[in-house]
């Protein structure tokens, strides 16, 4: 393992983008040991597991290349889309932005996510509130550049419906009366108000949007506990050289019967600096 982590040290230390992918969490097997309590410590685990088994699989050929992308995957586990089953599959996915400020982070995590799954197209994706600093309210400006590129991406028929989470009434009115494209979504967090607010029920009743619910943390991954994670699993490194900039959660569900298929996480760090 000492070799493994120096070699991952090796590549991490001159590799400016880190893309991180699970693979369907379902083919895991032997690396899916406990049953996580929470979303945090599901995704924790995944990260630290995926870079452990992408470290004990590194060849001698990518540690002379080094390069600039480093792609690291549970390779046992990816699992693309059988195009003669897509049709009854619905793919759906929720974006975490995490440390960028970049609109096109929206872009690359969808363009990453369909190359991944093997599709051309994702059915459902709803975006996470931006980070916002503490103290200041979320507004509609600070959701604008995010759902633009969206929008985009609805128009060149890489996403078929998109959606938000934890807007209030007035927060998801004003997106809906701005925006070009309609969100069809909204998700709740039953944990912080435990029914569903009345207002919020009859606006998004009144335009045709479905209120689904959700237990998420408020951070599902902040910048620290990536860069824990990073430490822990290979320890020749400079973790806080390392910012992630976007998590997307994904999930195949076979329409008919309702049962999961594929799920996972995708997500891309950069080296400050680069």
């Amino acid at each position: 393992m000492d070799t493994d982590s120096r070699a991952a040290g090796a590549l991490l230390a001159r590799a400016r983008t880190l893309h991180l992918q699970t693979g369907n969490l379902l083919n895991w097997g032997r690396l899916q040991k406990k049953c996580p309590s929470t979303h945090s410590e599901e995704l924790r685990d995944c990260i630290q597991k995926t870079l452990n088994e992408w470290s004990s699989q590194i060849s001698p050929d990518l540690v002379r290349e080094f390069p600039d992308v480093l792609e690291c995957t549970v390779s046992h586990a990816v699992e693309k889309i059988n195009p003669d089953e897509r049709e009854e599959m619905k793919v759906s996915a929720k974006l975490f932005i995490v440390g960028s400020n970049s609109s096109s982070s929206t872009r690359n995590a969808v363009d990453m996510a369909c190359s991944v799954l093997g599709v051309a197209q994702l059915d459902s994706v709803i975006i996470a509130s931006p980070p916002i600093e503490d103290g200041v309210n979320l507004s509609l400006e600070h959701l604008q550049p995010y759902w633009e590129e969206l929008e985009n991406l609805v128009q060149s028929k890489k996403i078929v419906a998109i959606g938000t989470s934890d807007l209030d009434k007035t927060q998801l009115e004003q997106l809906y009366q701005w925006a070009q494209v309609k969100p069809n979504s909204n998700q709740v967090n039953l944990a912080s108000c435990c029914v569903m607010p009345p207002d919020l029920t009859a606006f998004a009743k009144q335009f045709d949007i479905q209120l689904l619910t959700h237990n998420d943390p408020k951070e599902l991954l902040s910048e620290a506990s990536f860069q824990e994670a990073l430490q822990e699993s290979i320890p020749d490194i400079q973790a806080h050289e390392w910012v992630p900039l976007w998590l997307l959660r994904y999930s195949v569900i076979v329409k008919s019967r309702g049962i999961i298929k594929s799920k996972g996480y995708i997500l891309q760090a950069k080296r400050r600096g680069s």
